[in-house]
């Protein structure tokens, strides 16, 4: 029987068009998958930057430019002009009739560790917030002082009047300290620390803790 016209031209529709070939379906699927896999990573890479410029990881050795925070000496006590502002507080608020006792200067970072772990893991009460290499005493531009009384106790009593001026001798301390070029723990916004007396040079903890350290210069003179 002779075929119709319309069956002639379903065949030649089917011939001319066919299905996709499976092959070609698994290609595409891979080079999908492929892609993706490629922007998974970028974004890791990104976000890892990140997370790195913010120093919240420390940098992988293999990400570490040259002269970075590896190559800086290890900080082993008090910067030289702090040491000198102390040195010289101490000096100053003698000839004010107060004595006064550094109980606290440079601290490595197993030391603050330690501190910070007390209150938490450890007995006693919670005396820092800081970890090891985010406190100031851990590169040598912190110290804290106590007053020492005419009776050789040491006492942090806010209140005490010893050499009878009628001012506390503990904010007559910190008034000397202040003109010296310390700041004060007493004055921070939040947890206050008032043994507490820092000189930052204007860097910051993420500065230091990178490697940036405040020049050492001699003191020519101290007010």
């Amino acid at each position: 029987m002779k075929p119709n016209r319309q069956d002639i031209m379903v065949t030649r529709s089917a011939h001319e068009f066919p299905a996709p070939y499976p092959a070609d379906h698994e290609r595409n699927l891979r080079r999908v998958k492929r892609r993706s896999r490629r922007n998974t990573l970028l974004l890791l890479l990104i976000t890892l930057g990140f997370i790195i410029y913010w120093n919240k990881l420390p940098i992988p050795e293999f990400l570490e430019p040259e002269n970075s925070v590896r190559d800086i000496s290890p900080v082993t006590g008090l910067h030289p002009i702090v040491a000198a502002k102390q040195n010289e507080l101490i000096r100053l608020t003698g000839k004010a009739g107060i004595t006064i006792l550094i109980t606290d200067g440079f601290r490595s970072k197993e030391e603050q560790d330690a501190l910070y772990r007390q209150g938490r893991s450890d007995d006693g009460p919670i005396v820092t917030h800081a970890k090891g290499g985010e406190s100031y005493h851990n590169y040598g531009l912190a110290i804290d002082f106590a007053l020492r009384t005419d009776d050789g106790n040491v006492i942090w009593d806010l209140e005490y009047d010893g050499n009878g001026n009628g001012e506390s001798d503990w904010m007559e301390v910190v008034s000397i300290a202040k003109e010296l070029g310390f700041t004060w723990g007493g004055d921070w916004a939040s947890f206050r620390d008032y043994p507490h007396l820092q000189m930052d040079f204007g860097y910051s903890i993420r500065e230091l803790k990178n490697g940036k350290r405040p020049p050492v210069q001699a003191e020519t003179s101290i007010p």
